[in-house]
């Protein structure tokens, strides 16, 4: 049976997400000149565009089976969905924020608030409701920075992952409603039905996004060495050591380790006498 993934059209995530389809071997056959749907190298998986927004709702309602979208939206939605993985990246906040020169400024200042323009109104409301807050909740879309500037509202509900937009527009953060990052989700039918392929596909995106920053390293090391360069070499479980055929002298030792790590371990591996040096990209780990 078919599967359909459901990705983002546009947004900060759309890319991202199609680079991780790509590396996990999903790569799209028609990519150059995106429609609506785009098949894959592998017939049983198409992939269907469309607002990062509606993902859920169409995941939910069986339209695609699997999907790459926010956490914030999932909740948004209400959206009674499978979390398969946290795919960690595309980390935000949904916050709560006031002009600078207002007078809220904690969240217990929040008790006088009347109203709050946000995109994401039900997890304002819950957040308010949670609070005993009556607060009357307005549904804007975009620019919700706003809202306060031109009275609008008392306070506004928005997305944030720095804070550099809402300082731009002189507003404070009060507190957080929820974090957020980039989760893929599927219809729970569709994983009970079509569980195989769908942990398949899942394992390759986990394979993809567990590469992310490591690279492999590997080095010919005199056996007499071993022991030292294990402890200047770490690894994800410690560095996988291999006999050299016809040399009894020296092992090949390599290692996956983080790409921040590579310059100082390569420096000692040299320090101890490793030769024929190699640091490799990884694009997937399957554990």
């Amino acid at each position: 049976m078919s599967i359909r993934i459901a990705l983002p059209s546009k947004g900060r995530i759309s890319g991202p997400a199609v680079e991780i389809l790509e590396k996990a071997g999903i790569g799209l056959i028609d990519n150059s000149n995106r429609k609506l749907f785009s098949q894959t190298f592998d017939p049983e998986i198409t992939v269907m565009f469309t607002r990062a927004a509606d993902i859920p709702e169409y995941v939910k309602d069986g339209a695609a089976d699997i999907g790459i979208t926010g956490y914030d939206l999932v909740k948004e939605k209400v959206a009674d969905v499978e979390i398969l993985e946290d795919l960690k990246f595309g980390h935000t906040r949904l916050v709560i924020a006031a002009p600078e020169n207002s007078d809220f400024k904690t969240v217990d200042d929040l008790k006088s608030v009347k109203t709050v323009a946000t995109e994401f109104p039900e997890l304002t409301k819950q957040y308010f409701n949670e609070k005993d807050i009556p607060a009357k909740i307005f549904s804007l879309s975009g620019a919700t920075e706003v809202a306060p500037l031109i009275g609008v509202a008392d306070v506004i509900a928005d997305l944030t992952s720095t804070g550099t937009t809402l300082k731009m527009n002189h507003l404070r953060e009060i507190d957080t409603i929820i974090e957020s990052s980039v989760v893929l989700i599927a219809n729970k039918d569709s994983l009970k039905n079509n569980y195989e392929k769908i942990e398949a596909i899942k394992t390759g995106i986990v394979g993809v996004i567990q590469a992310e920053g490591k690279k492999l390293i590997m080095a010919n090391v005199k056996k007499e060495d071993l022991q030292a360069v294990k402890e200047a070499m770490p690894g994800l479980g410690g560095p996988t050591v291999s006999e050299i055929y016809g040399n009894d002298k020296v092992v090949a030792v390599h290692s996956v380790i983080s790409e921040k790590d590579v310059f100082h371990t390569i420096n000692k591996l040299r320090l101890l006498g490793a030769k024929d040096l190699l640091v490799l990209p990884i694009e997937r780990i399957l554990e």
